[in-house]
């Protein structure tokens, strides 16, 4: 993009522009290579007029931050696709009728998941005026009610519909969808308790296209079950917290589905070993099964996973655990490729060396808080999985920390989860020469160095994520590598680690990619490393500074000046007055704001910052200020799509990383 604006200036004669040189086709393969950032896309448009228009016919997608500018973007936007209005507070019936009139049949994709205000009426202009509409998100939507449903019914072409946390839509708004939407491929339906078995099979039996069906925590029973496993081409099916499915009920179907490739029954708590063999034996296609904080892993579950010959993935995740049912699993799933065991009691060394022993080809293993497994887990996991890509065990507390040294082995690993372990320098360095790791999570690890981050920083050169929450031993000398060897760099999480100064934010500022940083409790930083974060670090979105007690107005000013993608900041205790909070307006992307005992506040000061900040979504604030600021102000911000939340806590002294690691033990304990 620096190029593109370097040669604004060069014309070819009046009026002509050298870029007109280049064919549509040419420019909208540029346009296709720029990255997400939209600040290139922009500086793209800002070379010549020409590049200006093509910008704008080539633009498929829009995800504004206000509905009141719709019009204004929509006409200079004609051949838009996709709608987002998710950081949008407020989308009334007003601006999807805009929508609909200036899209038309253009239009295939709306997401209103975090929207608010509008009704049916509004929907009913999408549904009418875009019949090419073929996905709507309408999650979160809890005030709709059936009439919105019906209005959504006449969408004929819809394909994908999530309708998650729709609470007040029942068997009538439901079964108008099915009636009308008959070519519907996805359907989610997740707390829409209340829909039951009448809506459910009017579904099964209208839209015979489902691949997709979520019913989670929805009040059905047997009688709606053998129409769902009836579907023709069901492949994913989600039963999650369906309290009223039981053994009896699984019992008594007579047919399976056997394009189902996907079935979650988590958290159904009547289903034992019983139901899940009858269910199996009707339905051999099964990939991936999931069963988490349900019955007990015994050898009679394990048994009826035999019948699947094409399972690839387990998740038994709060699942008391036998040692027999581990050893079956091992034996009996020929093909596993992932296996979720986390927070199962019941996991030893025993049943898991013997697993892992026998699925040599597991590429994700989650153990995750079993805390009964030692190196001798590790060491077998280590030397039968070579091939993992994905291992997590955070809180395995009673892994040695020489055994951490062996996932050196494992040189495919992309994801790593050692949250709360014993690991020091030594284990860092031998996990350096994974050098595919994209995501290292090292939060409470109370051993490591410098030492050992520098090593990582020197050889994980695709590092995406990098989590050393309340690592006391990490100072800038680590951080320093850090950021001079991953510029790919996404995620910093260095809360707590009190020794970090402004040298290591200016090291950062050097991965442009750096989008989220979580540094509260981080009390040398100054507003130079935070101006050093703003200036080279444009798609920062979110910004945890609480406790970073140096930072004022004057780092607020540059992110103001700097960070116009930055959608949330926390700023607690914090050294920011009314100035600094007032130049944060000039954000038009932020959207969430936390701001607990900032002594420099003012109810004055606050109230302008509210009014100013457009397109908050979201703001917590401690309770003293509710009776401090004037009720209209609040109404009129609700008004707007911002919800409030309020603290009531005192200033809190910080503790040692040690005490309060162990305190965390007792409470688990």
């Amino acid at each position: 993009m620096k190029k593109l604006r370097l040669c604004q200036g060069l014309n070819i004669g009046d009026g002509f522009s050298q870029f007109d040189l280049l064919s549509e086709e040419i420019l909208f393969l540029i346009l296709d290579f720029l990255g997400t950032n939209p600040l290139d896309k922009k500086s793209f448009s800002l070379v010549c007029k020409s590049f200006h228009a093509i910008e704008a016919r080539h633009r498929r997608t829009l995800k504004p931050l206000r509905s009141e500018h719709l019009p204004r973007i929509l006409a200079r936007y004609p051949n838009v696709t996709h709608m987002d209005l998710s950081l949008c507070p407020r989308v009334t019936d007003s601006a999807l009728g805009v929508i609909a009139g200036a899209c038309g049949s253009t239009l295939r994709s709306a997401d209103l998941s975090r929207s608010k205000f509008f009704t049916g009426a509004g929907l009913l202009s999408l549904a009418v005026r875009c019949e090419n509409l073929v996905e709507l998100d309408l999650s979160n939507a809890t005030e709709l009610r059936d009439g919105a449903a019906a209005a959504v019914a006449e969408a004929k072409n819809l394909e994908r519909l999530w309708m998650g946390r729709c609470k007040l839509v029942t068997d009538m708004g439901v079964g108008c969808i099915a009636v009308g939407c008959r070519k519907l491929r996805l359907l989610s339906l997740k707390w829409c308790v209340g829909v039951g078995d009448l809506g459910v099979g009017l579904v099964a039996v209208k839209c015979k296209d489902i691949r997709t069906l979520d019913l989670s925590y929805l009040p059905i029973t047997d009688k709606c079950l053998p129409s769902i496993l009836n579907l023709q081409y069901l492949e994913d099916l989600v039963l999650e917290g369906c309290f009223g499915i039981d053994d009896n009920c699984l019992a008594v179907l007579k047919h399976g589905c056997k394009s189902l490739k996907k079935l979650d029954m988590s958290s159904c708590q009547q289903i034992t070993h019983v139901g899940l063999s009858s269910v199996f034996s009707r339905t051999r296609c099964l990939e991936q099964v999931t069963f988490a904080y349900g019955s007990s892993v015994t050898l009679d579950l394990a048994d009826s996973l035999n019948k699947l010959s094409k399972l690839q993935a387990i998740g038994l995740d709060g699942c008391p655990v036998t040692c027999g049912g581990l050893r079956a699993i091992g034996d009996w799933c020929v093909s596993l490729r992932g296996l979720s065991l986390s927070k199962c009691f019941g996991v030893t060394d025993e049943g898991l060396s013997y697993l892992v022993r026998k699925q040599k080809d597991l590429r994700k293993l989650d153990i995750t808080c079993c805390r009964n497994i030692t190196d001798v887990s590790i060491s077998h996991i280590t030397s039968s999985c070579m091939a993992l890509s994905s291992l997590r065990m955070e809180s395995c507390t009673l892994v040695p920390r020489e055994a951490f040294i062996l996932i050196g082995r494992c040189h495919s690993l992309e994801e790593l989860d050692l949250t709360d372990n014993e690991i020091d320098d030594e284990g860092l360095k031998s996990i350096s020469t994974c050098y595919k790791l994209s995501s290292l999570k090292l939060g409470l690890c109370l051993n490591i160095t410098d030492e050992g981050l520098a090593r990582v920083g020197m050889c994980c050169i695709g590092l995406k994520e990098l989590d050393l929450y309340r690592c006391p031993g990490i100072t800038d000398a680590g951080l320093l590598a850090i950021g001079r060897g991953c510029p790919g760099l996404e995620m910093i999480n260095i809360s707590y680690c009190e020794e970090v100064t402004d040298n290591s934010f200016m090291s950062f500022s050097k991965c442009s990619k750096l989008s989220t940083i979580e540094s509260r409790g981080c009390p040398l930083i100054t507003y130079f490393g935070l101006a050093a974060i703003a200036a080279g670090c444009k798609q920062l979105t979110k910004l945890d500074i609480k406790k970073c007690y140096k930072i004022d107005d004057s780092a607020m000013i540059s992110l103001a000046h700097s960070s116009q993608n930055l959608k949330m900041i926390n700023l607690s205790y914090s050294s920011v007055t009314d100035v600094g909070l007032v130049s944060l307006a000039s954000i038009s992307c932020l959207q969430s704001l936390t701001i607990l005992h900032l002594k420099g506040l003012t109810p004055s000061g606050l109230a302008a910052a509210l009014l100013a900040c457009g397109g908050l979504t979201k703001v917590k604030l401690h309770a003293s200020f509710k009776s401090s600021l004037p009720r209209p102000l609040f109404q009129h911000l609700e008004a707007r799509g911002c919800v409030f939340q309020w603290r009531d806590k005192e200033f809190q002294a910080e503790l040692d990383p040690k005490c309060w690691k162990l305190r965390l033990e007792d409470m688990v304990r």
